[in-house]
């Protein structure tokens, strides 16, 4: 095939599957696999410019859908270069160098350090907002970057995105509308009951969302958006990049931080830190967005006929891979659910080598037809747990039989009505399951036994040394001793741990008995309903169901665990063993914080902020993480951003900690 015939061909491709991900919202391949077509078209057009034509997908940035009004954007939306690698983004910074100070551009020591500004590239649907007078008129989607759909309607329905500004200013603002991690999974879970189509990722949902021609759908799901630049009238606009997000953020715009460096290196060590930090965000990034900041210098540079020369996307590596299904095994939960897991042939993903993923349940396998020997495309959930989430079929693929028996105990399967999954009844005598409720009972979130770690309670269980949560107070300095890789010194520290957790607080003790469908914000909610774990225990399902935030599932969850006999029976033995339960929540009289909202930003000297929110909830108060309008108090600490920023433009009275400490009469109480 020669160079023409090869440009056609890509060209081609690259149009259709930005057909399917831009009209369809359904994306045919991985955003790595488009990057690497249209990178080889780049490179063949560069090499053979005269065969570049107008219509070739490299002279435009996307598509058009048909669903929404297109308008005409005021100002051009570019697209950005990306860069793979640490020697791309300093072939980009010589361009710049050469461009803006005319020198040849190679890097030496005595290279000029021209600030960059670096901000994390949030993946989602990129949107410009137009504010005339500071109130928001007009919302449209990139679309092909001259023109956009109007999604005005639904843009409405964010709540991050502000109706109003707290100054009257004419602004067209960029931003990138996302659906946290979170809140995606949670959708998939729903789309999974519904009988109805996942999505493939973050950004997927999103876009799917943001699009949607009912915007009472788009409401309904949990949308955000950072900014990230705002074109001001000529009289008003600021100097650098980094001075344009600052104003944005003091307008009441969700902005992510920007970092300004000097020159490529410490932007290189950025994108280095960013790509460890990523996976600990409740929202998708795949990569760092890096822009000369000086706004003079941008002018200078100008741009491309598709992209600004004076900014790159330094792209993090593929989050979503193929690979192989070896075999598929089962696994056993805490509670006796079987779940599904793929053997994987091993591949690296998201900076670390998978050869496991969840396969979730077996009404998922049936959705994705998953068959031992299928192609297999994973991703990392929420960034952290492996999951296949689309196959296709080989030569190889075959049926797998699913379980009859538990594969840890052997014990028949039943179902349960209204439910995907399959479980193990034989609750007491299963060992995966004793061993997994032993594990979350010692977790941080609720007893917190340092120490106790999966292969010290595996030996444990296997010896038969613990068959419940209370028989870990039973154990003796002696009998730890037994376990392997257990010295005279970690027996002791072990033992001072599970002693020492004799006296907790009573959510965290509630979390740890892991009721069915109770997690941690549930069980201080019954915390502060019941005085202690008595009055839990004689709650009736209607005393249980009046309270706000349990459901009706959970009040008979909970009421069901405090009714079983075997439930009871260990409670007590722990009880008995010298377990101390503090509520820290008090009695109606004592909640003198009752229905006030505080909310904290900053660092504070004498206090974590868990333990300033823990205190505030035993004062019966609220602790949302974002300011609003109904915010009755901002508690500030040191590096205290834009929460403050707001809660000054909104007039939320500001504390600073000595305030705080005043207030909950700190040496009284504490």
């Amino acid at each position: 095939m020669d160079v023409q015939e090869k440009i056609k061909k890509l060209r081609k491709e690259i149009e259709l599957y930005s057909y399917y991900y831009y009209v369809e919202d359904n994306p045919k391949i991985e955003d790595y696999e488009y990057d690497a077509l249209f990178r080889e078209l780049q490179k063949l057009e560069n090499e053979h410019p005269e065969l570049i034509t107008p219509d070739s997908p490299t002279q435009r940035v996307g598509g058009i859908s048909e669903k929404f009004e297109a308008v005409a954007h005021k100002n051009r939306l570019y697209s950005l270069d990306n860069a793979n690698n640490d020697e791309e983004l300093s072939k980009w910074y010589e361009r710049v160098l050469k461009d803006t100070t005319g020198l040849d551009g190679q890097l030496n020591l005595f290279s000029p350090k021209i600030p960059l500004a670096c901000e994390y590239k949030i993946d989602g649907l990129a949107v410009s907002l137009t504010y005339v007078n500071g109130v928001f008129t007009q919302g449209l989607t990139r679309g092909d970057g001259i023109v956009g759909e109007d999604i005005t309607n639904n843009l409405k329905t964010i709540k991050a995105i502000p109706l109003k500004l707290f100054e009257p200013v004419n602004v067209e603002v960029r931003g990138e509308v996302y659906m946290p991690i979170a809140s995606f999974e949670k959708l998939n879970a729903k789309q999974l009951e519904a009988g109805q189509k996942t999505f493939a990722n973050p950004r997927n949902a999103a876009a799917g969302t943001v699009r949607q021609l009912d915007p009472k759908i788009t409401a309904s799901r949990d949308l955000s958006i950072f900014v990230y630049g705002g074109i001001f009238d000529k009289n008003e606009a600021p100097k650098t990049h980094s001075e344009t997000m600052a104003k944005l953020t003091k307008l009441g715009f969700r902005t992510n931080k920007v970092t300004v460096v000097e020159g490529i290196e410490e932007a290189i060590n950025f994108c280095k830190k960013t790509d460890e930090l990523r996976h600990t965000l409740n929202y998708a990034t795949d990569g760092v967005v890096i822009k000369v900041d000086e706004i003079s210098k941008q002018l200078e540079l100008g741009f491309t006929s598709r992209v600004p020369k004076w900014a790159i996307a330094f792209k993090f590596p593929p989050e979503e891979v193929w690979t192989d299904i070896e075999s598929i095994e089962f696994s056993v939960g805490r509670k006796g659910i079987i779940t599904p897991v793929s053997n994987l042939k091993p591949v690296l993903l998201a900076g670390s080598t998978v050869s496991r993923a969840s396969l979730y349940n077996f009404d998922e396998i049936q959705r994705l037809n998953v068959q031992v020997g299928d192609r297999a495309l994973v991703k990392k959930a929420a960034e952290i747990i492996p999951k296949v989430i689309r196959v296709e079929k080989t030569q190889n693929s075959k049926p797998f039989e699913m379980p009859k028996t538990c594969p840890c105990c052997s014990t028949p399967l039943v179902e349960v009505e209204g439910e995907v999954a399959l479980y193990c009844p034989n609750k007491s005598g299963c060992s995966a399951q004793i061993k997994g409720r032993i594990e979350y009972f010692v977790s941080k979130n609720a007893m917190d036994i340092d120490g106790l770690g999966e292969s010290i309670i595996s030996q444990l269980v296997e010896r038969k040394m613990v068959y419940t949560y209370a028989d870990l107070y039973e154990l003796t300095y002696e009998q730890l001793l037994e376990l392997d890789l257990i010295a005279e010194k970690s027996a002791q520290n072990l033992l001072d741990a599970i002693n020492a957790s004799k006296n907790t607080k009573l959510p965290k003790f509630i979390n740890a008995l892991g009721i069915r469908l109770v997690g941690k914000e549930s069980a201080d909610i019954l915390s502060q309903n019941f005085e202690n774990i008595e009055a839990l225990k004689n709650a009736s399902i209607e005393d249980l169901n009046a309270i706000d935030g349990i459901g009706e599932k959970m009040a008979k969850s909970i009421y069901d665990y405090f009714h079983n006999e075997e439930n009871l029976k260990t409670l007590n033995k722990v009880l008995n063993l010298g377990l101390k339960l503090e509520n820290t929540y008090r009695r109606e009289e004592d909640l003198k914080l009752k229905g006030l909202s505080f909310v904290l930003t900053g660092t504070l000297e004498e206090f974590s902020r868990d333990k300033a929110q823990e205190i505030l909830k035993s004062l019966g108060a609220k602790t949302p993480n974002s300011v609003s309008k109904n915010t009755d108090y901002v508690i500030a600490g040191a590096n205290a951003g834009s929460k403050l920023t707001k809660a000054q433009n909104l007039g939320i009275k500001i504390i600073n900690e000595d305030e705080f400490k005043e207030l909950i009469n700190y040496k009284e109480d504490l």
